[in-house]
């Protein structure tokens, strides 16, 4: 089979504030010159960032999500960074929605929001 995931896009309220989120997590968007930004990760898949009316403008019945249905999820190297990144992200006005803890599954968690409400986890293995 030749199909294979190749881009995440996500639907922002706020261009400028998604892009300064997403960068402190690595992913290095351009600045936009329009309604749509993309950055693509080191493995090859591409992360977009779509303005809501030009979302409408593809979905006139396009609604704004209530709940979340996705998460973004990025691998820290190690628990320290996941607490440090948690942070940091605190620190520059994002907003935490859970803050780090040694998940029974064997890894340090955290879960904070970006600027659209989005939960975005940031984990690390344990040991």
């Amino acid at each position: 089979m030749s199909i294979r995931l190749d881009m995440v896009g996500l639907v922002t309220s706020n261009m400028a504030e998604a892009i300064r989120f997403y960068r402190h997590l690595g992913l290095l968007f351009p600045e936009p010159d329009g309604p749509y930004v993309e950055a693509t990760t080191e493995s090859g898949l591409r992360v977009s960032l779509n303005d809501v009316e030009m979302a409408k403008t593809i979905d006139p019945e396009w609604v704004e999500p209530v709940g979340q249905q996705i998460s973004l999820a990025f691998l820290c190297n190690g628990a320290a960074e996941v607490d440090a990144t948690y942070s940091k992200l605190l620190a520059e006005g994002f907003s935490g929605h859970k803050a780090p803890w040694d998940a029974f599954w064997g890894q340090r968690y955290a879960i904070v929001a970006d600027p659209d409400g989005n939960h975005v986890d940031l984990f690390a293995p344990l040991g």
